[in-house]
């Protein structure tokens, strides 16, 4: 057996990490599930594969949210998280071969970094852009992508119009720097360790101290 492994909302500034790994028996396993990159997926279109895929192949996903990756920044590099969280998903399915999207510049070390967190033997092949040239991985991202997703949705639901997380969402940015300078700390679904977090609180901050200097 193999598998694929992506993940969906490493860059975000708001919502969780999600990864997921989807498992084969043979390439013939997604013959009829005509998957590509989530992100060239319409949302009702990756829905719907995701449903295919989940319901039909081993599946595994890793939901880690904002402030567990904080701490688990403190320990560690971007990098290193996620060569652990996709090692995770791996072993819970415990396929002989895995292809990996690789985190790192190098995607050979990713690779190793990946293989050295398992406990047992598996081949890692970790490859740039393996989330539009390996199906199974691209069913792995569009598997991630759909659970991140409906979080997202259910995070709006709690905090209003939050958009899709990630720092160049201008909607994302209105709401946390509106957030933040309601309540003076930013929400529980932000990532407090994001540069674009700390940034709009020390932007708040010396806002509010604008507000005493004597003149």
């Amino acid at each position: 057996m193999f598998c694929g492994v992506d993940e969906a909302g490493k860059g975000a500034v708001l919502g969780p990490l999600v990864v997921a790994a989807v498992a084969c028996r043979t390439p013939r396993d997604l013959s009829g599930i005509p998957v590509k990159d989530s992100k060239a997926l319409r949302p009702a279109e990756r829905t719907r594969l995701s449903d295919l895929i989940t319901g039909s192949l081993p599946t595994a996903v890793l939901v880690i949210d904002a402030a567990d990756i904080d701490i688990l920044r403190r320990c560690g590099s971007m990098n290193l998280l996620m060569a652990r969280a996709h090692a995770r998903v791996i072993a819970e399915l415990r396929p002989h071969r895995a292809y990996v999207d690789a985190c790192d510049v190098i995607a050979s070390r990713y690779g190793r970094t990946v293989a050295a967190c398992l406990d047992f033997s598996c081949r890692i092949t970790a490859e740039h852009h393996a989330d539009e040239n390996r199906p199974v991985v691209s069913a792995a991202s569009i598997v991630a992508k759909v659970a991140r997703d409906r979080i997202i949705g259910d995070l709006s639901s709690s905090f209003g119009e939050i958009g899709s997380g990630y720092p160049s969402d201008a909607r994302t940015i209105a709401f946390l720097e509106n957030y933040i300078r309601e309540h003076g700390k930013p929400p529980s679904c932000a990532r407090a360790s994001w540069e674009t977090t700390r940034t709009l609180i020390c932007r708040a901050e010396q806002s509010d101290l604008s507000r005493f200097s004597l003149f």
